[in-house]
């Protein structure tokens, strides 16, 4: 049980790390087109996220996949980038049900990529056992990622009550950020 709570604690560092601040960025450009009454289907499309980088993970680490990891750092912040000219481009007021499932199967996509990027790291920490400390690594990431969730959803919510509940300048202004934040950090690893 310690390997599992040390692993939590791995996961949970490595989204709230400063050093990990394309996470946080990803997660941003995902939470942006919600309303903090529509908290559920935030995290459902976090939650997808972290399945798709879970699967990576595990296919990684397991050496079943070998992605180059020179893509990998550059498909991160193009993957942010994606998402939030998609939130500029298709986020038009509420999400319909078409909607939604879209853009948890593009948060499963991108958590593919997300995924390849830490498994170099953790596969040379995992020596011996491997699936508890992928469990908690992997609860580690979702409940961080939950937190930053949570503390972007009570920002988002003083936001629009200053903008009169203007979910499209608020979701345009969160993207526009993000999106020059990773388009920076494309351009940086262009491979």
């Amino acid at each position: 049980m310690s390997t599992v709570i040390a692993y939590l604690q791995l996961g949970i560092h490595h989204v709230l790390s400063p050093d990990a601040m394309d996470h946080v960025l990803f997660l941003l450009a995902l939470a942006a087109v919600y309303r903090l009454a529509e908290w559920r289907e935030a995290v459902w499309v976090v939650t997808a996220f972290t399945a798709g980088h879970s699967l990576t993970l595990a296919l990684t680490v397991l050496g079943v996949v070998a992605p180059p990891s020179a893509w990998i750092e550059f498909l991160i912040p193009a993957t942010i980038l994606a998402t939030c000219l998609a939130n500029l481009v298709l986020a038009t007021g509420d999400l319909d049900p078409r909607q939604a499932r879209r853009r948890a199967g593009l948060a499963v996509l991108f958590g593919l990529v997300h995924g390849a990027g830490f498994a170099g790291y953790l596969s040379r920490l995992l020596l011996d056992e491997v699936a508890w400390p992928l469990l908690g690594f992997n609860l580690g990431i979702e409940l961080g990622q939950v937190a930053v969730l949570f503390g972007a959803g009570l920002l988002f919510a003083a936001v629009d009550r200053l903008l009169g509940a203007r979910l499209r300048l608020r979701a345009a202004a969160v993207s526009a950020l993000v999106g020059a934040a990773a388009l920076r950090l494309s351009v940086a690893r262009w491979p």
